[in-house]
């Protein structure tokens, strides 16, 4: 798909991954929807930045993604201010640390708030999306999942679960929203300057690097590159690639 000119909601947008996604994309000179749940100043500071600098039109938008009014109005707001949708990148993720073995700490609100924005989160926007683009006759779906849904690690059970939901989420609505729409996921391993990593213990961090072959964190341009790539292509869907310096393989 020819990128320039097109439209990309980027949930969670305003984030240490999410902003490099943005980037990425906006450099291709899509227009930008930086979506974010409370850190509106930061959201509309990036919206600007890419604006500025890339000469394509951003703008930040508030949503709870676990609100199916708010998805409603979310949609609603981007496509009367853009005019289409072309894109929706699902990034927005919220993880608690909980060690595995701790059975008792993974509280039923835990599981739930987890279970809400990592995975019904995500498909409760791409139903939103799936309409819009079928109609326009062309759509990519990118889900940012994570090495934890395809292996036992990460922060807690929950987390992997939802992962690991989003990663079959993604094969499933691959199926469903064909042929008009594309959808696809990236995976990383532990990267490091997001929130979701600043939540990890010191140890689980060490843990993932030294675990790895390269012995370091993900990239984050490398996972942003990735989306960039599943935006463009015309013959992947239903796909999840793992960015993790070589440490899972599936």
């Amino acid at each position: 798909m020819d990128l320039k000119g097109t439209v990309a909601l980027v949930t969670g947008g305003n984030g240490g991954l999410g902003q490099r996604i943005c980037h990425a994309l906006a450099k291709e000179g899509v227009n930008i929807a930086v979506m974010y749940a409370q850190s509106k100043d930061q959201a509309e500071g990036v919206a600007r930045d890419l604006t500025s600098r890339y000469q394509i039109n951003a703008a930040a938008f508030a949503c709870d993604i676990t609100d199916d009014v708010a998805i409603a109005a979310l949609i609603g707001d981007v496509t009367k201010q853009f005019g289409r949708l072309d894109i929706l990148i699902n990034d927005a993720a919220y993880n608690y640390a909980v060690p595995f073995t701790d059975l008792d700490g993974l509280t039923n609100e835990v599981w739930d708030k987890i279970m809400a924005v990592n995975l019904t989160g995500p498909m409760r926007l791409t139903k939103a999306v799936a309409p819009i683009m079928k109609a326009q006759g062309r759509g990519r779906v990118v889900n940012i999942a994570s090495v934890a849904g395809l292996h036992p690690v990460g922060s807690s059970i929950a987390y992997a679960v939802a992962k690991a939901g989003l990663i079959h989420l993604t094969r499933c609505t691959a199926v469903a929203m064909a042929p008009e729409t594309l959808v696809n996921c990236v995976a990383p391993g532990l990267i490091e300057g997001t929130r979701a990593t600043d939540n990890l213990r010191p140890e689980m961090i060490e843990r993932s690097t030294a675990g790895s072959l390269l012995k370091k964190a993900a990239d984050k341009d490398d996972c942003a590159d990735m989306v960039v790539t599943m935006c463009r292509t015309e013959t992947m869907t239903g796909q999840t690639i793992v960015i993790d310096a070589g440490r899972v393989f599936h």
